[in-house]
């Protein structure tokens, strides 16, 4: 998986569910990381649902896209599809044997985070 879009160097856009679970959260920790990284640029998933003109044609323009959904219900994965990013990279946090756990007091743990980073990187599963 690419960290920047084709000979542009542009970085890779990166939408997170961040979503009102763990896993939900882990992808939104996972997704500021990697830009304060520079693996990437986290983009505004909500103004891509809301179907703002403006931020839909940014994504549309961004290049390489990976979206990071938290669970199998696939919400994040549902907005860039409806707003016509086909052939992103995506990850399910859940499919890296993490349990969602549905508790806004939940603390994020280091190890989690690490573990969704990592497979965003290897581009996996």
């Amino acid at each position: 998986m690419s960290n920047t879009c084709c000979g542009a160097g542009q970085p890779r856009m990166i939408l997170a569910c961040s979503g009102g679970s763990n896993v939900g959260q882990l992808t939104n920790q996972a997704a500021v990381e990697l830009t304060r990284e520079g693996r990437g640029r986290m983009f505004c998933l909500a103004g891509l649902g809301g179907g703002i003109p403006g931020l839909v044609q940014a994504a549309r323009d961004a290049g390489p896209v990976l979206v990071l959904d938290g669970c199998a219900v696939g919400c994040a994965k549902a907005i860039a599809e409806r707003a016509g990013l086909a052939g992103h990279d995506h990850l399910v946090v859940t499919d890296l044997g993490i349990d969602k756990v549905k508790d806004p007091q939940l603390t994020l743990r280091p190890e989690e985070v690490a573990r969704v980073k990592d497979a965003a990187l290897q581009g996996r599963p």
